[in-house]
């Protein structure tokens, strides 16, 4: 259950990760190209991560209904989930698409950096409402225990935007200008459109799940409601912390956003590759909490972790074997790279403790306790990461400050987790 969920987990990076590797080596403007592509990623990182936490909190209730027996009674709530979240991406396509300009000014992006940026969002963000979509169905998958068909509408979009970046961001000859950034973009929302279309057929198709708005509201929608404020805040929290980390970078200079750029994608590549594991602690986690099976829940976590911990490692292990081509893979610039590579060290090191806390992340959504997350992340941004970072700071440690400050930010969200999971649940397996 874990390798598939692991495998779609990563479809948005893998389509932001292409666009990175592939501007970053235009002929015109890369350093300008790179780091533009990594202030509007990050930008949309922060919508997707807000309204994606439909996904924990679908496939939460639909798991543990599952668990239940129940699954009948729920039938009509994916779809009114499905066309509430897609209806709300719409609604911020036309609410940002015309400040544009605003929005990355507030990153400190100017100048051509600025004008690339515009470029990019303006095409980029008309595949918001699509990603929101597929969120959406995903959750209902995973929430039937299915992560077989997500992992095959990811692979799908992941190769089809590959190919598509090529071709439209260098062009073909006699056929097709190249259109650099603007052309990526146009790449990432035709895969986008494509894993959404695929994903109505497949849901319609392979479940007795309806795309059909039935009322009455479900009785759950409220339920639900209630664990997406809580993961709202809790991920605006979060996004804090890369709005932070990016208009810091971005304020150093040119080189160090497009280093940063090339190390927050990659971190953003572990994070979704531990997701997989994190999905699967989603899924069996309400599934048995729903079943009031407390020893095989408590025996799941502490196989999560071995994993966790073992894949966190080997991506660290990789990391730090490829050191160097890794980092030419997106850039040719030497003071571009010269700037990544002395901080890419530590987004390797993290990776283990990224996994605890990513699988434990999923474990309590899919307990819905949301509210634990929410305080917790609060506590790990506002009283660990920003005064690290502002500290740090001081010191000019420039990305340092900033890599070092998430470090710490990832432990505070680790740890405490797995103190309260084995709180809550090692003494009802006693009893």
């Amino acid at each position: 259950m874990a390798i598939p969920a692991l495998i779609s987990g990563i479809s948005e990076p893998i389509l932001s990760l292409t666009d990175v590797a592939i501007v970053g080596n235009v002929e015109e403007f890369p350093t300008e190209s790179l780091a533009a592509v990594g202030i509007v990623t990050t930008f949309l990182s922060m919508l997707i991560w807000v309204l994606g936490q439909t996904r924990s909190a679908l496939s939460s209730i639909v798991s543990q209904y599952l668990g239940a027996n129940k699954l009948e009674e729920i039938k009509n709530l994916p779809a009114q989930v499905i066309y509430l979240i897609t209806g709300l991406g719409i609604v911020l396509v036309l609410l940002t698409l015309p400040f544009a300009n605003i929005i990355f000014k507030f990153y400190n992006a100017s100048a051509k950096i600025l004008e690339l940026c515009v470029d990019y969002y303006q095409i980029r963000v008309f595949g918001f409402p699509f990603t929101l979509f597929v969120i959406a169905v995903f959750g209902t998958f995973r929430g039937l225990q299915n992560t077989f068909y997500p992992m095959i509408i990811a692979i799908i979009g992941a190769v089809v935007n590959v190919i598509l970046d090529f071709v439209f961001v260098f062009g073909i000859e006699h056929v097709i200008e190249p259109m650099y950034v603007e052309g990526a973009a146009l790449a990432s929302v035709i895969a986008q459109f494509l894993m959404a279309v695929i994903s109505a057929i497949l849901l319609l198709k392979k479940t007795s799940i309806s795309l059909r708005l039935q009322f009455p509201i479900n009785k759950e929608l409220k339920r639900f409601a209630s664990m997406v404020l809580n993961l709202f805040i809790r991920t605006l929290a979060l996004n804090v912390t890369l709005y932070l980390g990016t208009s810091f970078a971005t304020d150093y200079g040119q080189n160090y956003i497009a280093a940063y750029t090339i190390a927050i994608n990659i971190w953003f590549l572990g994070a979704f590759l531990i997701d997989g594991y994190a999905s699967a602690g989603n899924i069996l986690s309400g599934k048995l909490f729903g079943a009031k099976e407390y020893k095989l829940l408590l025996k799941l976590s502490n196989i999560l972790i071995r994993y966790g911990i073992a894949v966190g490692f080997i991506m660290a292990i990789i990391g730090f074997v490829f050191y160097k081509p890794i980092g030419l893979i997106f850039t040719q610039e030497k003071a571009v790279l010269n700037e990544f590579y002395s901080i890419f060290w530590i987004i390797l090191a993290m990776q283990p403790i990224c996994a605890l806390a990513f699988i434990f992340d999923g474990m309590f959504k899919g307990l819905g306790e949301m509210k634990v997350l929410r305080n917790l992340l609060l506590f790990a941004t506002f009283v660990v990461f920003i005064p690290a970072l502002l500290i740090l700071n001081t010191f000019d440690y420039k990305l340092y400050a900033v890599f070092i400050a998430m470090t710490l930010w990832i432990i505070a969200r680790s740890i405490p987790l797995i103190v309260q999971f084995r709180k809550m649940f090692v003494p009802l397996v006693k009893e």
